[in-house]
């Protein structure tokens, strides 16, 4: 395997921030490490770019243990939530910064950073300071930046979080076409489920300092392995089942006529263009949430008595 971490432990004091961490990528294969603040992600992903020292584990990449390699001098690159940028450079001067550690001539980098600024959508912003640049453009500088130097695995910590929504969403798509272009394998560090289903091969769920689940998205979404990973990667409906809790997502329910699998009232009608939430109380500890594409069902008013069922393939016995 390309990359392996293995047990990978790192405590604080008291606190153990990440706790017997193991991960295998293959080439080219983007991993996406989701979970809450607090979780171990950054921790983690600082383990791999060599910030952060494990108390425990290896990191093997390539074939080559690089657990106690600097950052300097080990074959990864990090994007950070701040971009960590230089004010006083210029865009192609951060872009090419690292070169000159690489031994190349001004005129190598200078045609290297050219051709990074085209590929990252900077052509023509070469000679600005990227303090008159957009939060936007400064977090292509900082990809940029790091793309440039070749590294066999790309990290990036949050590095759309401080963007507003509809950027991210453009920016998200930028990142997984130049990580699909270069065939450069990633470990992408968010707290966004859309985000993280979005951009990953595959999928790293962690809640304190454990993984609860590996898997690619479309499988860890729909048969989530815990709880916690059911509630914390989109939304989902608990009801009582044969075995315990059954849990379905809010997309695989719909309205029916009587009697249906369940009686209720709707509570409210939240709108959100092509789709349609619908709150149903059932009898539940927590109203049901039922999706409707636009269109396809008549419009339920609140104080609505409604029948509804699922799609018993979908449903995931939650135990």
């Amino acid at each position: 395997m390309f990359l392996e971490l293995a047990g990978l432990c790192k405590r604080y004091g008291q606190t153990m921030a990440v706790d017997g961490f193991d991960l295998e990528a293959a080439r080219g294969e983007c991993v996406c490490i989701l979970g809450p603040s607090g979780c171990g992600k950054t921790t983690t992903i600082g383990m791999v770019g060599g910030f952060v020292s494990p108390d425990a584990g290896s990191i093997r990449l390539d074939g080559q243990d690089v657990t106690h390699l600097p950052p300097n001098v080990r074959p990864t690159c990090t994007v950070f939530q701040n971009y960590a940028l230089f004010p006083h450079m210029t865009v192609l001067k951060n872009v090419v910064y690292g070169l000159k550690f690489r031994g190349a001539s001004k005129a190598q980098a200078a045609r290297a950073g050219r051709d990074m600024l085209e590929m990252t959508g900077l052509s023509g912003l070469g000679e600005r300071r990227v303090t008159d640049l957009s939060g936007g453009e400064q977090q292509r500088v900082a990809l940029a930046r790091a793309l440039i130097l070749e590294p066999k695995v790309l990290l990036l910590d949050e590095p759309l979080s401080n963007l507003d929504a509809r950027l991210r969403v453009s920016l998200r798509r930028e990142i997984k076409d130049v990580q699909t272009r270069l065939g450069i394998t990633m470990l992408y560090v968010t707290h966004d489920q859309d985000e993280a289903l979005a951009l990953a091969d595959r999928l790293v769920v962690m809640n304190a300092g454990r993984i609860e689940q590996t898997g690619p998205p479309e499988e860890v979404y729909a048969r989530p392995a815990s709880l916690f990973v059911a509630r914390f990667l989109g939304r989902a409906n608990l009801m009582p089942g044969p075995d315990g809790l059954l849990l379905v997502r809010p997309e695989d329910m719909f309205f029916c006529d009587a009697p249906g699998r369940r009686q209720g009232t709707v509570l409210a009608r939240l709108f959100g263009g092509p789709v349609t939430t619908y709150l149903v109380e059932a009898g539940l500890p927590q109203p049901l949430e039922v999706d409707v594409l636009g269109g396809d069902s008549p419009r339920r008013e609140s104080g609505e008595k409604v029948a509804v069922d699922w799609r018993r393939e979908r449903a995931v016995d939650a135990g």
